[in-house]
């Protein structure tokens, strides 16, 4: 039997093994002890996830995955799962969100913490334990290792969970336990990875910003105290090292922390310390500030703080946090560790690694950062309407500067050469950049959209820009079009919900990646309201409103929208039209698409003309002369043969 060949070895049953730390800790569990067995807690549907992660370990082939979940009855382990004797027990898994719900944290972190608790207690096993710096909560002063409850308040559920869920394994009867209490920990010190963004990585856009300002000039901050963070690999090897120091001494608590009392000011120097950031000076005291800080986290002041706290992309609680006086003594520990050649990084060291990974990785605008060689460098643009006329002039342009471009027309052989012209024309050095896709798809065609949609983002990863080119014009009097409302359909389903599929079925892919421009090609008619285009104008005007309805809505989630609205120009939809054909100022594809391209790059709410200004103004200001004008315009010109049935 497999339990009968481990009997004679170290046995190591350990939760939370497939998160950051975790995986961490069962590699120099694995490393330390070539005889170990460990045995894995893992969630049924991350087995196969935990299995491939383990691949990669030198002695993987160790780990034992156990099906489990720290929410269920037991811990979801069935009989035989476990031998019945383990040694150690290491729990690690909890949540470490600080804006987690309540009912969250009780579950898994407190009773989750009781069910490993008594599984260990059950099997004779030392259960060590991986607790938080949030269980000092509100303490004002220092917090050292043999301090549990001092009164302490708790500003948060998670401070609150922190502290139950130690309780809980000090009050399990028949249990050997040691408690290792981390501050916050950051990504590694040597690459600086971390999983995801808690901590002090919610300052860190806010860090960014700060960074854009000129060098010599020194940025006044608030001097909170006792920001104090730790690397995971540092933890790793601190925990791994701390399990078997006096084997024979169980009941015993280790402060995993920097002795140094840094500010958010020393933090900031930290991580960013080259010669082109500027450096910060603490310059709001913290007896200021923190009496702020407590007064606005309560009664009325509560809901304003906390609404300009997510606009400013902070978890309401992580000002709860900022504003603790607690001192996280973790002398003792430290000096134990240096005898066991265990030193914790400096962060004056690592910091620099933190932000880079932070930046490449995490930071919210990393999908918005404008490659140094041109704004469309690199950038993932869907045109619709791109195999002539205005799209297939802006494909062009958006290529020519470094762009992918996606073309998007419903004609797949003349997409195919369009897509083979375009790529043809872009010099040879300036390759691979420059490239054009072809995806034939009827926009009208809600289904079709979503597969065009699925089909880019999965083979090209996503896209930063849509424009909406794609259009159908109408030029006849309402009166001669009593008998068509079809015409009305047809206009409606290219030009206003064939662009409403695409923007609905990119909106969450953009909003997931806190960046997106959509940039509907609209029309001068919206503003002038001419005869003979109340189709076509009411078509575009309806675009217009649900764009700007909606940018207003995405807003903080750094989608937006712009509308550009261009003149008549000389494309395949004014053919039929016969007096076009020597009418003096109609635009070139080039010039409008150069309005689109101004759109694409500098994203404004609107591109207008001159012209459609000042109609629009007449509007406003004149509109029963405006009306007469227009009227005598409809007077004078005549409808097109196309328009009364004479063309098909």
């Amino acid at each position: 039997m497999l339990y009968e060949t481990l009997a004679a070895v170290t046995s190591y049953f350990v939760t939370g093994g497939s998160g950051f730390l975790g995986r961490r800790v069962i590699a120099r569990l694995l490393h330390e002890h070539p005889q170990a067995a460990v045995y894995a807690l893992v969630r049924p549907s991350s087995l196969a996830r935990f299995a491939t992660a383990m691949q990669s370990l030198d002695g993987g082939d160790r780990v034992i995955s156990v099906p489990g979940d720290l929410t269920e009855p037991g811990l979801g382990l069935r009989r035989g799962d476990l031998p019945d004797e383990i040694d150690h027990v290491v729990h690690l898994a909890r949540v470490t969100d600080l804006t987690a719900d309540d009912e969250d944290l009780r579950r898994v972190t407190v009773e989750g913490t009781a069910a490993v608790a008594r599984l260990a207690a059950d099997r004779q096993a030392i259960l060590h334990q991986l607790s938080s710096m949030a269980v000092a909560g509100d303490h004002d002063g220092d917090f050292a290792e043999s301090d549990f409850d001092v009164d302490q308040g708790f500003p948060t559920a998670f401070h609150r969970a922190a502290y139950d869920a130690e309780r809980t394994v000090r009050e399990t009867d028949d249990l050997q336990w040691r408690i290792y209490r981390s501050a916050a920990v950051v990504g590694d010190s040597v690459t600086g990875e971390t999983a995801a963004v808690t901590g002090p990585y919610y300052f860190f856009a806010h860090l960014a910003a700060i960074r854009a300002l000129p060098s010599f000039l020194p940025v006044p901050m608030p001097n909170l105290r006792h920001v104090n963070v730790v690397p995971v690999d540092f933890v790793a090897r601190a925990l791994t090292a701390l399990m078997t120091v006096d084997p024979g001494a169980g009941r015993r608590v280790f402060h995993l922390g920097d002795r140094r009392q840094r500010s958010i000011t020393d933090l900031f120097n930290a991580v960013m310390p080259d010669r082109d950031a500027p450096r910060g000076v603490n310059a709001v005291p913290a007896a200021v500030l923190r009496p702020v800080l407590a007064a606005t986290g309560r009664g009325p002041l509560r809901p304003g703080r906390d609404l300009l706290a997510a606009q400013a992309g902070l978890p309401p609680a992580v000002i709860d946090t900022a504003a603790q006086p607690v001192v996280f003594r973790s002398d003792d520990t430290l000096r134990r560790l240096a005898t066991l050649g265990v030193d914790l990084p400096d962060l004056t060291e690592y910091g620099p690694r933190l932000w880079e990974f932070w930046r490449t990785h995490l930071d919210p605008a990393r999908h918005r950062h404008v490659d140094p060689r041109g704004p469309l460098v690199g950038k993932h643009i869907l045109v619709t309407g791109a195999s002539s006329g205005i799209g297939r002039a802006t494909a062009r342009m958006c290529i020519r500067r470094g762009a992918t471009v996606f073309l998007v027309a419903h004609e797949p052989e003349r997409l195919a050469e369009t897509a083979a012209e375009l790529e043809a024309e872009v010099p040879k050095e300036d390759l691979p950049l420059g490239r054009a896709f072809a995806y034939p798809a009827d926009i009208t065609d809600e289904s079709a959209v979503e597969t065009l949609v699925k089909s880019v983002i999965t083979e090209h990863g996503h896209v930063d820009v849509l424009v909406n080119n794609a259009g159908r014009s109408i030029r006849r009097a309402t009166v001669n079009a009593v008998d068509r409302s079809h015409d009305y359909h047809r206009m409606m389903a290219v030009n206003y919900f064939g662009a409403v599929y695409l923007t609905l079925a990119l909106l969450p892919h953009m909003i997931d990646r806190q960046a997106g421009h959509i940039v509907n090609v609209s029309s001068i008619e919206v503003q002038s309201r001419a005869p003979r285009f109340g189709a076509y104008a009411a078509s575009k005007a309806a675009l217009e409103a649900f764009s700007d309805a909606t940018g207003a809505e995405t807003l903080s989630d750094h989608v937006t929208f712009t509308n550009v609205r261009i003149p008549l120009t000389r494309t395949r939809m004014i053919v039929p039209t016969n007096a076009y054909e020597t009418m003096r100022g109609i635009w070139s594809v080039d010039k409008a698409a150069h309005r689109v391209l101004h759109a694409i790059v500098g994203r404004p709410k609107r591109v207008n003309t001159l012209l459609g200004d000042l109609i629009d103004l007449g509007h406003h200001t004149a509109p029963r002369l405006t009306n007469r004008l227009l009227h005598q315009e409809f007077l004078i010109n005549e409808e097109s043969d196309a328009s009364l049935g004479r063309l098909v």
